[in-house]
């Protein structure tokens, strides 16, 4: 491997805003914030939308599309039986 051509890859928070949940972790991603970790050191915090704490195929929320009604929205548009 080249050397000083890589991101650094350390220890990383990612904390999700909307679940309120945060998970420790390795990663090249590049912040300024810090936060302090369970474990009394500080780490660098990344703020994302959505985790697996909060994405509706990880919680069971997610929505059932319609799929009934544009299929047979199709047959009637087109005369078919």
């Amino acid at each position: 491997m080249k050397q000083r051509i890589h991101p650094e890859y350390r220890p990383v928070v990612f904390r999700d805003r909307a679940a309120g949940h945060a998970f420790l972790t390795r990663s090249t991603a590049v912040t300024d914030r810090t936060v302090e970790w369970e474990d009394g050191l500080t780490y660098p915090v990344v703020d994302v939308d959505v985790s697996s704490a909060s994405h509706p195929f990880y919680t069971g929320q997610g929505r059932v599309l319609d799929t009934t009604g544009a299929v047979d929205k199709f047959n009637r548009r087109y005369n078919r039986k």
